[in-house]
């Protein structure tokens, strides 16, 4: 019986904590926008777009501007 002294404020704490963790969520507006997240979910953002033309290889020191040494 006493680890009750210890345990019950130590789950008063953690509990006082998880409450605030919420409240500090809620004044950030994290549950502002519900039904967004069900629409993002679906998009495909890893895929390039189709308008973009293909890349054909990555510009190298040849096709580079040459700027001036004082600069």
């Amino acid at each position: 019986m006493d680890v009750l002294i210890y345990l019950i404020p130590v789950a008063l704490v953690l509990g006082l904590l998880g409450l605030a963790g919420f409240l500090w969520s809620l004044k950030a507006g994290q549950y502002d926008d519900l039904e967004g997240a069900k629409y993002r979910i679906l998009q495909d953002d890893d895929l390039p777009d189709q308008t973009d033309p293909p890349v054909t290889r990555a510009a190298g020191p040849e096709t580079r501007e040459k700027r001036p040494a004082g600069r």
